[in-house]
């Protein structure tokens, strides 16, 4: 039956890995016990200073390409999900599309923070369905550790680097993309805020700098914890309701990579066990729109997704931003 496809994945990591003992001999005031037990990070990817994003969104990309079938000429749209784009202007999509060679895409950035893979399908969904493209990419990259405080614990202990892709089309083989369900929250979004670099603080100045602006910065992270356990919840719901199954009908859980203890308070609330969790924070962190990417393509690749199982994805993010895909396989 012609619906919505997924037809290849791809992901990539930066090599360098940098681990929570790292942290503690740069002099941060944690350790590896302390980071593990409030989070399940490890250990986390860091970019290179001469890589950029589209440089990692072009490797995922590739993969997934290859993962389809298709060359970079075949793709009519390319959609980039990310908060740390190479520049302003042009958009990392626009970078991307010229490292790929992929002269026949029209392309252009999503911004929607942690959740910015699941908007960036929702998009795909619609043009593909209108009929306005055949094959669209996309990707969900991000290079987080240049947005980071290195002297705040609470925050820098979190966040890695990295990339996930995907290839959409209409047909009747591939992954079934069965629904996307996307919310935001505007009036709540300075919870999670990276103030700099746009008009509230440009031009650059020292002042800017010298109150580290351009950092990200985690308001309330009690409360945000408890808001986002309950928008993943209710993501989850959604996608099961929409889709008229039950919660425990669904075979695999793919989150955004948050919490390791939001995913615990997840799997007890909705009675759904943690082994049906796909969990990557352990050795990536929270890659932010990418995290849920690259999971989708390594539980894929690693054979842990079969023939015919339900996967859904939730996500939370700043914004506020929250929602679902729903997944055949």
């Amino acid at each position: 039956m012609a619906s919505v496809r997924i037809i290849g994945t791809g992901s990539y990591v930066p090599p360098k890995v940098l681990t929570n003992f790292d942290l503690q001999r740069m002099g941060l005031d944690t350790s590896d016990e302390w980071i593990v037990q409030r989070t399940g990070i490890k250990e986390r990817r860091i970019a290179d200073p001469d890589v950029y994003t589209s440089d990692l969104a072009c490797e995922a990309s590739k993969k997934a390409l290859e993962a389809a079938g298709l060359r970079p000429n075949d793709i009519d749209l390319i959609i980039l999900a990310t908060i740390t784009p190479d520049t302003c202007c042009p958009s990392g999509a626009n970078w991307l599309e010229a490292k790929l060679g992929a002269e026949k895409a029209v392309s252009f950035d999503v911004t929607a923070a942690c959740s910015g893979f699941v908007f960036a399908l929702n998009v795909a969904e619609k043009y593909l369905k209108t009929g306005a493209c055949k094959y669209i990419l996309v990707a969900a990259a991000e290079i987080m550790s240049r947005t980071l405080d290195w002297t705040d614990r609470t925050s820098c202990i979190l966040w890695g680097d990295g990339a996930g892709a995907a290839v959409l089309t209409i047909g009747d083989e591939g992954a079934e993309l069965l629904s996307t369900h996307i919310h935001t929250d505007g009036k709540n979004g300075k919870d999670l805020l990276l103030p700099g670099g746009g008009s509230m603080t440009t031009p650059i100045s020292h002042e800017s700098v010298d109150k580290k602006l351009h950092t990200l910065k985690m308001i309330e992270a009690n409360m945000s914890f408890k808001i986002a356990v309950r928008r993943f919840i209710d993501s989850i719901k959604e996608a099961a309701e929409h889709n008229n199954i039950d919660v425990k009908d669904i075979d695999w859980i793919i989150p955004h990579q948050a919490n390791l203890r939001m995913f615990q308070a997840i799997s007890k609330s909705l009675n759904i066990p943690i082994e049906r969790f796909y969990i990557t924070i352990h050795k990536y962190g929270n890659i932010s729109s990418a995290s849920c990417a690259i999971a989708l393509d390594e539980a894929i690749r690693d054979g842990s997704i079969k023939k015919g199982q339900l996967v859904c994805i939730p996500v939370f993010g700043g914004g506020l931003t929250w929602g679902s895909a729903l997944i055949r396989y």
